[in-house]
């Protein structure tokens, strides 16, 4: 490690990341108190600089050195005449709710500024202020102390103290990390069939700064044929973090595997590994909040953290901790030292090299990874991996809806001081239900009046929460309303929405019976949504933000439809990857005479149950048998049963939880014979694995196109205003995705061999034929025999 002093090798950190270390003390302090959202922030802090005078300097760029620390920052004002450095804060309601730890932190990075700026200017001494901005009085608050320069410096150098002991364990673990890289052999003798090709495209596309999308079959290692090159690739590229994202568990689950199984291949490896899970996973204590005075650990969090920091990541006296930090093991280092292990996993983070998470930590617009790769710009690399979910999970976040029928028991239930803003919103929220004439209507634009009256709204909720959480509150009674907090979440999310609005999403309203009160005299309820249709808007910064951004799956097809819809970068590589299967491997079958097109359902049983018997027969062993519906599972079912009853059958039903599903997969045994019902695009569909006999099969009773109804409809006309294409971005290609997806159940690994039957006549038509993995023989009609097994 070179010296303490050695000016090349520096350690950099924000102004923020240093005081949030340094000086945060207390309890983790999460009640919900009225704060701004971003675009709030930004305006309020635009206001309090618009009231200044014509010599004002805002957002002033300010750099300093402390031995080996660079620390960088922008000072939100700069008054040279009066020699006034000011940090802008803005707030909502009554600023003695603030917290005495937030308070503290905020003086600690204002003199931070404060001595960076004398020092930049040579400055001998200087007012500090911090400005507090009521969003909603536009009022400020100002707390002004005058500093000299020299104890402006004591600070800030007790500060550097506190965090150099890290910068330089962190710089000495990053040289280590470095060199083991680059010696880190392959883990196997060889590569797998086309895992060395994406393996060297993931290699190239983090040397060249471009992100890949890599269509890559089941079976070639894609976890570690992306996990290995992109660490290879952190020596050369200077990578700070490497992000694994999944929308499935069982993606991070393998995630972790390869991870582990590269330190037995390399002992001693120092990569700092941090699982990521939810927050109700992870929470020891559901029944409490998240403050000092109702749960445990986080009473005093902040100061037990450096000591659980320590034991997780190692500190500056114990350099070599253990490196896979899991769920399980960041429980226990947060049991032993009395922490919110939720919590304690964020703060990892900082001193991770790779973070396995879901795909929300990033993409969202709250997400964390996100926001500390923007606080700290750090130099990152993104892998998702079952990237065809991206779709639908952006869409998601990206959405909000608010329900009527909820907000009139929220409304009924409500406190005095509530009752006038909610009686507004209710108002425009009735007047829009009563001028819609249909049940369902995407409308062009917002109602301003509603949006104004939910943002007021909002704005007295979080008053009214403040209140009753701040210290010395009475607690709350047991009159209190449980579902004003859900009310006032998803309220916050549809107002954060409605300042981003536009062609990419459709604002609709739904107009149905309130429960409880059928018939003429029943009052409409209105759904009010905001439905994001294309999610590249706010996905294109994100891919922007990171060196590269590797998305990887078995069923990327066609291109630009995830290309579009992501917002991917024009120069975006393409790699579609040879699968390591033979054709004669799996036998496909395209069963044209039967339709599964709702209208015919009933007359599809017959056929379908015959055919799944004959090829039981033929072949016995395990299949699955998947359907559009739950509805259509349970027909299918009872026809088979009344039609084959010796042949086992098991069933997937509604809310399974992971347990039934546990016991569904169970059946699948090596030496096991019988049929899995199951829906398409369900639990069973993807993310599952039944290499060898434990799966010989699949029939497919459903080209899994998404339900045709209003809302679909309404999607499909603002994709075909986008792209020319709506009918196939809402219907065609995420269903074939689907069926691509239940059969990849079949075939996983070189050696297995299995036959798939797709039932419906539209699997006939060119069209869709186009869009199967091209590596399958498909054949229209006919029986379909297992490879290695007697046909029928």
């Amino acid at each position: 490690m070179p010296p303490v002093d050695d000016p090349i090798t520096r350690y950099t950190v924000a102004v923020r990341e240093l005081c949030a270390f340094a000086a945060k003390q207390g309890d983790l302090d999460l009640r919900f108190t009225p704060s701004p959202s971003a675009q709030e922030g930004v305006a309020g802090h635009q206001a309090v600089v618009a009231r200044r005078g014509p010599g004002y300097q805002a957002e002033v760029p300010l750099r300093g050195t402390y031995r080996q620390l660079a620390v960088r920052g922008r000072a939100d004002g700069f008054d040279a005449a009066q020699q006034r450095l000011e940090e802008i804060k803005t707030h909502k309601g009554d600023l003695a709710h603030l917290p005495d730890n937030h308070r503290a932190l905020h003086w600690a990075q204002a003199r931070v500024y404060g001595w960076l700026l004398c020092q930049q200017h040579g400055l001998a001494e200087l007012t500090v202020a911090l400005v507090y901005f009521d969003i909603g009085s536009q009022q400020e608050t100002a707390l002004a102390e005058q500093c000299t320069a020299d104890t402006l410096r004591q600070h800030f150098e007790a500060l550097c103290e506190r965090f150099l002991g890290w910068a330089q364990q962190q710089l000495a673990h990053r040289q280590r990390r470095d060199a083991a890289l680059q010696a880190l052999p392959f883990v196997h003798a060889s590569f797998r069939t086309g895992q060395r090709v994406l393996a060297e495209n993931v290699f190239r596309a983090a040397r060249l700064g471009r992100c890949l999308m890599a269509q890559a079959p089941t079976g070639i290692g894609k976890t570690l044929g992306t996990l290995f090159p992109m660490l290879k690739a952190c020596v050369d590229q200077q990578l700070d973090k490497v992000f694994y994202l999944s929308a499935k568990g069982p993606g991070r689950v393998l995630a972790l595997d390869a991870l582990a199984t590269m330190h037995r291949g390399a002992p001693g490896l120092p990569l700092r590994v941090v699982e990521l899970v939810a927050r109700d996973t992870a929470c020891v204590h559901p029944d409490k909040a998240c403050h000092g005075a109702s749960c445990p650990l986080a009473r005093g969090f902040y100061d037990r953290l450096p000591a659980a920091r320590a034991a997780a990541v190692g500190g500056p006296d114990d350099p070599q901790p253990p490196t896979g930090l899991n769920a399980a093991t960041i429980q226990a280092v947060a049991r032993a030292h009395q922490v919110c292990p939720y919590y304690l996993s964020q703060e990892l983070v900082r001193w991770a090299d790779v973070v396995v998470g879901d795909v929300n930590y990033f993409f969202d617009s709250t997400a964390l990874l996100h926001g500390l790769t923007v606080a700290n710009q750090w130099r990152t690399a993104v892998l998702v991996d079952e990237a065809h979910n991206l779709v639908d999970r952006a869409r998601a976040m990206y959405s909000a809806q608010l329900d009527q029928a909820a907000f009139r028991g929220v409304r009924r239930r409500a406190p005095a001081a509530l009752k006038r803003p909610l009686d507004r919103l209710h108002r425009t929220w009735a007047a829009l239900a009563k001028a819609q004439a249909t049940p369902y209507q995407v409308h062009p634009q917002l109602p301003a009046k509603f949006i104004a009256a939910l943002q007021e709204a909002n704005g007295a909720i979080g008053d009214h929460l403040a209140e009753q959480q701040r210290p010395g509150a009475a607690s709350p009674s047991a009159d209190d309303d449980p579902g004003l907090l859900p009310f006032y979440f998803d309220a916050l999310q549809f107002a954060r929405l409605a300042e981003s609005f536009g062609p990419h999403s459709l604002f609709d309203v739904t107009l149905a019976a309130s429960p409880g009160m059928p018939g003429a005299t029943a009052k409409a309820s209105a759904t009010l949504c905001i439905r994001n249709v294309v999610p590249a808007p706010f996905l294109q910064p994100r891919f922007g933000l990171t060196r590269t951004t590797v998305l990887f799956s078995a069923t990327l097809t066609p291109q630009h439809y995830y290309g579009d819809l992501l917002g991917l970068p024009d120069d975006t590589a393409w790699l579609d990857v040879e699968p390591p299967f033979r054709s004669d491997q799996l036998a496909v079958r395209v069963v044209p005479d039967v339709s599964t097109r709702f209208q015919a359902r009933a007359r599809s049983l017959a056929p379908i149950a015959d055919l799944m018997a004959r090829q039981f027969s033929a072949a016995p062993g395990n299949y699955l048998a998947f359907f559009s519906s739950f509805d259509y599972l349970a027909q299918a079912a009872q026809a088979f049963a009344c039609r084959h009853g010796g042949v086992p059958t098991w069933h997937q039903t509604r809310g399974m939880d992971e347990a039934a599903r546990a016991a569904f997969l169970a059946r699948f045994t090596p030496d096991g014979q019988g049929i899995g019902f199951a829906v398409l695009g369900g639990a069973f569909g993807e993310g599952i694995d039944l290499p060898g006999r434990r799966l010989i099969g699949a029939f497919i009773a459903t080209l899994g196109l998404p339900q045709f109804n209003p809302v679909n409809e309404a999607m499909r006309e603002r994709l075909d205003e986008r792209f020319g294409d709506g009918h196939d971005y809402t219907y065609l290609f995420p269903g074939l995705r689907k069926v691509i997806q239940a059969a990849g159940r079949v075939i996983r690994t070189p050696s297995d061999e299995g036959a798939v039957f797709l039932i419906d006549d539209r699997f006939a038509r060119p069209a869709v034929r186009r869009l199967l993995p091209g590596w399958w023989d498909v054949q229209v009609g006919g029986a379909a025999s297992v490879p290695g097994h007697a046909g029928p």
